[in-house]
């Protein structure tokens, strides 16, 4: 099993979230009818922690930060629930207040580095913007800060590089350059989206390491979305893990790895090929997660779950507590153990 390291002590998950999603409900409209992508999602992301929504591609991860943000397509939108930050709620709010709120109170960080920066605009001119428009700094000083920001996220030679363009950057750099635009105004959440796709090892340790001083340094909350198992135990403090739209388990990384209590958390933990020798057989999980256009009845795991019964196929079960701060949408999360 995949190791988990130290993290900051539980009791700051106690104080008052910087962020609070509750029961956001997304749907998306196709041309075979509407479907439920995130369908119901709680959770809560607070200052100087990471919290890790882990969980196969399509299971509605990313959707959840699009929707917080508000980057959805205009075939999606969000049917109910909230997101509260600093008080406001986000879905509520119209354009002109999220674009204030954009870069102060809450950023978010892509995958895709590359079309994330504008390849017309050099990287100084991209890093200054925040600067002259939410201070109304002038070009000099603001472009100044952005010399700043090149160097803390460790750009060399930040004052020449400051006239080159997203192209003439490694994967990594653009990286760091789009972290750097994200923590510029010192938002009290950071949303990082796969940030470490497509980037090699040795790159992605450094760019989480990043991360993690920045999140220190400026006392973010840090919501990282990953399907990768390694990442989670490395860096984050709590995971929710999502299938199929959902929440299936909630908890801290350390009680959640060491033991699951749901069959989906399961199933991903004994999916990793820990002490694998040549020539034996990789367990996996068994089927493929359901179409959103049929979703069924009962819980949303059942079609693939070891422990379906008559109650899993007629009844959804809800994140119920399973310990003091943990939660399992299973209606046998004892059992879950045994599997």
């Amino acid at each position: 099993m995949t190791a988990v390291a130290e993290h900051p002590p539980a009791e700051r998950v106690d104080a008052d979230p910087a962020l609070r999603v509750e029961g956001l409900t997304v749907d998306i409209r196709t041309i075979t009818g509407t479907v439920r992508a995130v369908d119901q999602v709680t959770f809560a992301a607070h200052r100087g922690e990471t919290l890790a929504l882990l969980g196969e591609s399509g299971c509605g991860k990313s959707m959840t930060a699009t929707a917080v943000v508000g980057l959805l397509e205009p075939v999606a939108e969000v049917t109910s629930g909230s997101a509260r930050l600093a008080d406001v709620d986000l879905l509520a709010v119209d354009r002109k207040k999220r674009r204030q709120m954009a870069g102060t109170e809450l950023a978010i960080v892509f995958q895709d580095a590359l079309t994330a920066l504008n390849p017309l605009y050099t990287v100084g001119t991209q890093l200054a913007e925040p600067f002259r428009i939410h201070q109304g700094m002038k070009a000099k000083e603001a472009k100044r800060k952005a010399v700043e920001l090149m160097a803390r996220v460790g750009i060399p030679q930040p004052e020449e590089r400051m006239n080159s363009y997203p192209h003439q950057f490694s994967g990594g750099m653009r990286q760091r350059l789009l972290i750097a635009m994200a923590v510029a105004l010192n938002p009290r959440v950071l949303i990082a989206d796969e940030p470490t796709t497509a980037l090699d090892v040795t790159v992605q340790a450094q760019i989480m390491a990043l991360l993690k001083s920045l999140r220190s340094e400026y006392d973010m909350a840090v919501v990282l979305i990953t399907h990768d198992l390694a990442l989670v135990a490395e860096e984050a403090d709590r995971v929710a893990v999502m299938y199929a739209g959902s929440i299936v388990e909630t908890g801290s990384v350390a009680e959640v790895f060491a033991d699951p209590r749901h069959p989906y958390t399961k199933g991903l933990l004994n999916s990793v090929p820990v002490n694998a020798e040549r020539g034996a057989h990789l367990k996996s999980i068994g089927g493929a997660p359901p179409d959103l256009h049929s979703i069924p009845k009962g819980c949303v795991y059942q079609a693939r779950c070891p422990l379906a019964s008559d109650v899993c196929r007629s009844t959804r079960p809800t994140l119920q507590p399973t310990g003091a701060k943990r939660k399992s949408a299973c209606h046998f999360p004892e059992e879950v153990t045994n599997v």
